[in-house]
């Protein structure tokens, strides 16, 4: 039996006439940047999220770089942040001139430890960048003691109900893997402050407002409509698809329960945009190779801290700065837990677990 870490084939047969109608749509407008499309999604995105705004744009590193840029972060200033992301998280403060400043890891949520990220906050830190790693909220209280802008980086983790409430503002991505995916790369920001969000919107487009009139350096950083019409086709089900993840996070609870693994929490709001389970006794390559044989996709996410990429090295961490990251590093193993994987396909992967422990 095949279990693949995501699969998009299944989601689309599901979608399809809703897909290609949004498609049509936007074709025979020919229409194909921002217009009427971009504008409804946003309200329909801002709506779902609960905030009072949302800017899309065209990816979800896009939308960290265009929060930076928007606070004014640049060279000689500092933002904290994880080391355990996708690279984008600290290669977008890279990309404006500022330096990232890591802070080591919760081991149970595998999210930023709020009292160690405080800690080393300095006179030249300008923003907190916290994570919603896998889906799971980030404790954003200890870094609101700071009295620091606050960006969380919620490419994996639309749905939680929180994001963008009392922070600067929320990045999302709809990468197509994502719990919100669309057909190649997109992003958006979510924030409840007006001015911030007119920031946003002038710097997507170069700065310029009216056309041609540049008060600003910004980028090129629109969203395509066509993209944008295929979310606003997919938004709907969000909910369900969520649901349907939490499902699996919960039978995986029960079928892995006498397993080794490091099973994940279950907890409240938590939308699984990942199952990652920790393996122990360095046995994870071994595990994962057994899965495969079994035609079960398995993904590691991260096998490097950010910390200790040869693009950082020029900021003096080595190994050991941040054990709880690196423990985590290489331990990790994401298990398919996307919506329409079946109980069968759970039980496969449990079953297969088992036997390699056996």
């Amino acid at each position: 039996m095949r279990v693949p870490l995501l699969d998009l084939r299944a989601q689309y047969a599901t979608l399809a006439p809703a897909i290609e109608a949004a498609v049509k749509r936007v074709l025979e407008s020919g229409h194909y940047i921002l217009g009427e499309d971009v504008a409804a999604f946003e309200k329909e995105l801002a709506a779902a999220t609960g905030r009072a705004h949302a800017v899309a744009v065209s990816s979800g590193t896009d939308a960290l770089l265009l929060a930076l840029m928007a606070l004014g972060v640049g060279p000689g200033d500092e933002v904290v942040t994880t080391p355990l992301s996708f690279f984008a998280t600290a290669g977008a403060v890279a990309r404006v001139g500022a330096r990232p400043v890591f802070a080591d890891i919760e081991p149970d949520s595998f999210n930023l430890h709020g009292a160690d990220a405080a800690a080393r906050v300095t006179a030249r830190t300008r923003a907190i960048l916290p994570v919603h790693l896998f889906g799971r909220a980030a404790d954003l209280a200890p870094l609101r003691a700071t009295r620091l802008p606050i960006i969380e980086d919620a490419a994996q983790a639309i749905g939680v109900a929180t994001l963008g409430a009392g922070t600067r503002c929320a990045t999302l991505s709809f990468f197509p893997s994502k719990n919100l995916g669309a057909a190649g790369d997109a992003g958006a920001l979510v924030c409840e402050d007006a001015e911030f969000a007119d920031r946003l919107r002038l710097l997507r487009a170069h700065g310029s407002r009216p056309k041609y009139v540049h008060h600003v350096v910004g980028g090129n950083f629109r969203i395509d409509t066509l993209q944008a019409a295929i979310l606003r086709a997919k938004l709907p089900h969000l909910t369900a698809w969520n649901t349907a993840r939490r499902r699996h996070a919960e039978r995986y609870a029960t079928l892995l329960a006498a397993t080794p693994l490091g099973l994940p929490a279950l907890v409240e709001g938590h939308v699984w945009h990942h199952y990652v389970v920790r393996v122990p006794d360095g046995r994870r390559e071994a595990l994962r190779q057994h899965l495969g044989e079994r035609t079960i996709e398995t993904e590691v996410y991260y096998p490097t801290p950010l910390h200790l990429q040869p693009c950082f090295a020029e900021l003096g961490y080595k190994a050991g700065d941040l054990p709880h990251a690196e423990r985590a590093c290489a331990e990790v193993l994401a298990l398919p837990v996307h919506p329409d994987l079946s109980a069968a396909q759970q039980e496969h992967v449990a079953a297969a677990v088992a036997e390699f422990y056996g």
